[in-house]
């Protein structure tokens, strides 16, 4: 993808990008000098029941320009590329999303539990999580 095709599909601060297109987005998005978004402000997930989105925040400190991109993943199988090779700070909160929605972030170096224990079962923040009684 080419960052005049990136440039493009942005609407009102906003893009959405297929599992697939997502880390060479990421990588165009961050090392591009029309866009140079070089702080991850935030990564998050929501769940829709049908699918799962998941959200990054993008901060140029440069420019002063936000952009949000999101991604929608399968609810079954939940995975997408990790960007913590991108942004060091995807590290955390890739395992935060990991850990309440069940999202696997593929490459991701240390993918495992940062908020539960190991042993807890199943993802707090989905919509089919059952609430022991």
């Amino acid at each position: 993808m080419k960052p005049s095709v990136i440039k493009n599909q942005i609407e009102d601060g906003s893009i959405k990008v297929e599992v697939d297109k997502l880390y060479k987005t990421m990588k165009i998005l961050k090392t591009a000098p029309e866009f140079n978004y070089n702080y991850l402000t935030n990564l998050t997930a929501v769940d829709y029941q049908e699918y799962l989105e998941v959200i990054y925040h993008l901060y140029s400190l440069q420019t002063g320009n936000r952009l949000e991109v999101k991604v929608e993943v399968d609810s079954q199988t939940p995975k997408v590329p990790s960007v913590m090779n991108i942004w060091g700070a995807a590290n955390w909160q890739e395992r935060e999303v990991y850990d309440m929605f069940g999202i696997t972030f593929n490459g991701h170096s240390n993918l495992k539990r940062i908020l539960l224990t190991d042993d807890f079962e199943g993802h707090p923040l989905r919509k089919d999580f059952k609430l022991s009684t």
